[in-house]
C-alpha cells in the first residue's frame, strides 16, 4: 500500500550512510582540468603553429581554418585515446533549457573488411543533429530535419567516462541560431567592442573587454526513495501538495550550519568531478532552506562560466544519485520555505587586467569607474522589462517576489558612497575632481580582534540588480535556469547603452574642440568635459531604475509604478517584451539575435509555460483524485463505523456528546473532498478550453489566467486534510519527512 511504501522509505532513509569519496590525488591543484583538452595539453599534443594559432583564434577571434582544424582533431584524439575514449560529441544548449549530445565511435571502415579509428577536423567541426526534433519557433518543420552544430573553440573540449565532449553553437540549416550558445556568443562580441572603444578615452592601449561571470548555484537534497514516493516530484519538480513542517527555516539554523556527513560526501564527490572538468569550485554551504544547499565557483569569462553552470547541473544530478539523494534544480519545490535561485555576479575587465566596475585611485580611475557605472545603469533602466524577461519561467515566477528573492520589479541598489558620487556628478562643478574610497578600516574594541575592512557598499539582499563592490549581482535568475538567458540581454542592453554613450561623446567632442573654455589650458580637455555632459545627462535619465530601500514592500510596487517600470507579473505578458520595438532593434542592430530569431524564441517560450502548467494541472488532478480523496474517505469511513459503535455501546445523548469530534471530522472531509472533486472537475473544463486555442500567446495567457490560479484552492483543501487523516493512512512523505531526512 502507498502508506506502508511510505513508512518503508523513510525508515531506509535514516539508515543510509555516507558513501567513501577519495580524491585522484592530495591536491585539487594536482587534478584540476585533468579531463580537459585546455592550453597545457594543447602545449603539449599540438605542433607549435597550430597551438600558436589555436591561440589566435581562441584569444583575438581569428578565424580557424580547415587545416588547422585537422591538426587539432589529430592531437586530440591521441590525448582522448590516450584517456580511454571511444566516442565523441557535439555538446550543445537547445532551447530546452538542457543540454544535448549524440555520441558516435571513432571507428571507421579501413575497406580491407576491418576497422580503424579516425577523426577528422571535419567531423571536429561540424555535426548535423535532427533540427527538427528540437523547439525551434516554427524555425523548422518536422519535414525539414537538417541543422548544424559547429564547435566553439573558446570553451574546451572535455571528457566525461569514455566520451569527448565537444562544446558547439547549434543552428538552423537556414542560419538562425536554435541555442543559447550563438547569441551569447555574439552578445559577448558586442559588449567587448563597445566597451572596448569606450575605454580608448581612458587608456589606447585596452585591446579587449571581456564580460565575466560567477554563479552561485542553489539546490535541494532529497532522499532518492522519498523523491520516487512523491509522484508531483518526479513529474515536475515541485511539490504541489503539503502541510508546513512544524519546523522549516524559522529557527534560521541550518544556513551555514555543519553540513550533515552524507551531504558534505556528495559535496566532496561533485567537487572532485567538477575540479577534474576545471570547473573552479570555490564554495559550498547551507543554504537558508532545510535539505538546501549552494556551490560557487570562481569567477570566469562569461561563456566558458555558462559552459561549466550547464554542465555542473548535470553532474549534480547525476553524483547525488550516487548518495541517495536527487538533486532538486526548481526554483520553488517545496511551499513556505526558500526557493532556489543562482545569482549572476556579472564584470566586466580589460585585457590588461583592470576590472571597469571597481574604483580607482586617481580622478581620471574614477571617472572611468562612474562611465562604465552609470551606462550599466542605462543599458539596465532602457530594458529593464527585458531583463525580468530573460529571467522569467513558469517555475522562477513561484520564486520571484515571494519575500525570499527581489521582487519582479527590475531594480538597481548602489548603496550610499556610489549614490553619492553619482549625485556628486551630477551637480558639481565639473572642474571640482572626485575619489571614491575603497575598503575602509573598522576597528572592534577586542584587542584580539584585528582591523576589519569594511566595503564601499553595504548589501541588499531584496535588490534584483545590486552593485557589490566591484561588480554587479544579477539575483533574479533562476535556479534551473540558463544564465546565458540573462547574460544576453544583460551584455547586449549594456553594449547598446556604451555604443550610444560614445556617439554623443564624440559629438560633444567634435562641438568642443577649438573652443577656449575646453581647451587643455583650461585644466581639462573638451574629451573630459563632454564625457562629464554626457554622464550628467545618463545620470539624470536612469534614475528611476535606483532604489536603496525595501524591494519586498509593498511602498515600492507603488513607487516603480510611478518611476515607469515594468511591474507585470504574468509570465506569458513578461515574455512580450522581448518583442517590443526596443528590444528588437537593440538585438538587430548588435547583431545579436534577427526578428525572426526572437519571434521564435517567444513562441518556444509560451509553448513551454503552457506544458509546464499544463502538466502541473494533470498531475495534480491525478493525485487529488486517485490518492487523496480515497484516503480521506476510507479515514472518512473508519470514523463513521466509530461513530455507529458508539451509538450502538452508549445511551443516545452520551453516545452524540462522545462522538462530537468524529462528527466534525467526517463532516470536514467531505466539505473539504467535495470541493477538490468540484475544482478538479472545474481544472479538467478549464484546460479543454483553453486547448482548444490555437495561438500560443494566447494559450499560455489563458494557462496563466485561468488554470493555475486553481492550484492553490485545491492544495489548500488538501493540506488540511492532511492535518486530519490518519498519518497512518496519508500516502505521500510530508515536508517533515522530505526536508529533514539525513
Amino acid at each position: 500500500m502507498a502508506n506502508e511504501l511510505r513508512f518503508q522509505v523513510v525508515g531506509e532513509a535514516f539508515k543510509k550512510k555516507p558513501l567513501e569519496v577519495k580524491a585522484p590525488s592530495e591536491r585539487p591543484s594536482e587534478y584540476f582540468g585533468k579531463k580537459v583538452f585546455n592550453r597545457e595539453k594543447m602545449y603539449k599534443y599540438l605542433a607549435k603553429d597550430v597551438y600558436q594559432k589555436m591561440m589566435d583564434v581562441m584569444d583575438n577571434g581569428a578565424r580557424l581554418e580547415r587545416d588547422i582544424a585537422n591538426a587539432v582533431a589529430a592531437g586530440m584524439m591521441q590525448w582522448a585515446k590516450e584517456n580511454g575514449v571511444t566516442h565523441y560529441t557535439h555538446w550543445f544548449q537547445p532551447l530546452t533549457e538542457g543540454t544535448a549530445e549524440k555520441h558516435d565511435s571513432f571507428i571507421e571502415h579501413d575497406g580491407k573488411g576491418g576497422m580503424i579509428e579516425e577523426f577528422s577536423g571535419k567531423l571536429l567541426v561540424q555535426q548535423e543533429p535532427d533540427a527538427s526534433s528540437f523547439p525551434s519557433g516554427g524555425i523548422r518543420s518536422t519535414f525539414e530535419a537538417r541543422g548544424y552544430s559547429a564547435w566553439d573553440p573558446t570553451s574546451p573540449v572535455f571528457i566525461i567516462d569514455d566520451t569527448l565532449i565537444i562544446p558547439t553553437v547549434f543552428i538552423s540549416y537556414s542560419g538562425e541560431s536554435l541555442d543559447y550558445k550563438a547569441p551569447l556568443l555574439r552578445a559577448l562580441k558586442a559588449v567587448n567592442v563597445a566597451a572596448t572603444e569606450v575605454c580608448h578615452y581612458f587608456d589606447p592601449e585596452v585591446k579587449k573587454v571581456t564580460s565575466n561571470l560567477g554563479w552561485e548555484q542553489e539546490y535541494f537534497l532529497v532522499d532518492e526513495g522519498l523523491y520516487a514516493a512523491r509522484p508531483d516530484l518526479l513529474l515536475t519538480g515541485r511539490t504541489l501538495m503539503g502541510h508546513d513542517s512544524a519546523k522549516n527555516q524559522q529557527m534560521d539554523d541550518h544556513y551555514f550550519g555543519s553540513i550533515p556527513e552524507r551531504v558534505a560526501a556528495f559535496m566532496k564527490e561533485l567537487e572532485i568531478t567538477a575540479l577534474e572538468l576545471g570547473i573552479p569550485c570555490k564554495t559550498r554551504h547551507n543554504e537558508v532552506a532545510p535539505n538546501q544547499f549552494e556551490l560557487a565557483p570562481i569567477f570566469e569569462e562569461t561563456n566558458l562560466a555558462v559552459d561549466h553552470n550547464m554542465l555542473l547541473m548535470s553532474l549534480m544530478k547525476k553524483v547525488a544519485r550516487k548518495h541517495g539523494f536527487r538533486a532538486l534544480l526548481h526554483e520553488k519545490p517545496f511551499a513556505g520555505i526558500n526557493g532556489s535561485g543562482k545569482h549572476n555576479n556579472w564584470s566586466l575587465s580589460t585585457d590588461n587586467g583592470i576590472l571597469l566596475h571597481a574604483p580607482g585611485k586617481t580622478p581620471e580611475q574614477n571617472l572611468r569607474f562612474a562611465t562604465f557605472i552609470v551606462e550599466t545603469l542605462m543599458g539596465v533602466y532602457k530594458h529593464n522589462g527585458l531583463l525580468k524577461a530573460s529571467i522569467m519561467s513558469a517555475t522562477n515566477a513561484h520564486r520571484l517576489g515571494a519575500n525570499e528573492a527581489p521582487p519582479a520589479i527590475i531594480s538597481s541598489f548602489l548603496g550610499k558612497q556610489l549614490s553619492e558620487l553619482l549625485d556628486h556628478i551630477e551637480k558639481a562643478d565639473k572642474t571640482d575632481l572626485f575619489t571614491m574610497d575603497g575598503k575602509q578600516g573598522m576597528k572592534l574594541d577586542i584587542p584580539e580582534i584585528p582591523e576589519l575592512l569594511i566595503d564601499n557598499t553595504d548589501r541588499n539582499r531584496t535588490s534584483p540588480f545590486a552593485f557589490t563592490g566591484n561588480r554587479f549581482e544579477f539575483r533574479a535568475v533562476g535556479s534551473e535556469a540558463n544564465c546565458a538567458s540573462a547574460m544576453i540581454a544583460l551584455n547586449s542592453a549594456v553594449a547598446e547603452a556604451l555604443a550610444d554613450f560614445k556617439k554623443r561623446v564624440d559629438q560633444k567632442i567634435s562641438e568642443y574642440s577649438g573652443k577656449a573654455e575646453f581647451s587643455e589650458g583650461s585644466g581639462h580637455s573638451a574629451k573630459y568635459h563632454a564625457i562629464i555632459d554626457v554622464l550628467r545627462e545618463d545620470i539624470k535619465a536612469c534614475k528611476p531604475i535606483r532604489f536603496d530601500g525595501n524591494g519586498y514592500s509593498e511602498e515600492w510596487k507603488a513607487e516603480a509604478a510611478k518611476r515607469g517600470l515594468d511591474t507585470e507579473t504574468s509570465c506569458p505578458v513578461i515574455f512580450e517584451r522581448y518583442l517590443d520595438d526596443a528590444s528588437i532593434r537593440m538585438f538587430e542592430s548588435l547583431g545579436v539575435m534577427t526578428r525572426k530569431e526572437l519571434e521564435a524564441r517567444n513562441e518556444v517560450k509560451w509553448e513551454t509555460y503552457t506544458k509546464k502548467i499544463q502538466i502541473e494541472a494533470r498531475v495534480l488532478g491525478d493525485l487529488s483524485m486517485n490518492h487523496i480523496i480515497p484516503v480521506a474517505t476510507s479515514y472518512q469511513s473508519q470514523l463513521l463505523r466509530n461513530v455507529e459503535r458508539m451509538r450502538n455501546s452508549f445511551p443516545a445523548e452520551k453516545a452524540d456528546k462522545l462522538n462530537a469530534r468524529n462528527m466534525k471530522i467526517i463532516e470536514e472531509i467531505a466539505e473539504r473532498t467535495a470541493t477538490i472533486e468540484t475544482k478538479v472537475e472545474e481544472l479538467v473544463a478549464a484546460r479543454k478550453v483553453a486547448n482548444k486555442i490555437d495561438d500560443e500567446h494566447q494559450k499560455a495567457i489563458a494557462y496563466h489566467d485561468t488554470i493555475a490560479p486553481m492550484f492553490d484552492t485545491i492544495r489548500r483543501q488538501i493540506d488540511k486534510l492532511e492535518l486530519i487523516v490518519d498519518d497512518s493512512l496519508w500516502p505521500l512523505p510530508k515536508y517533515r519527512e522530505l526536508l529533514f531526512i539525513r
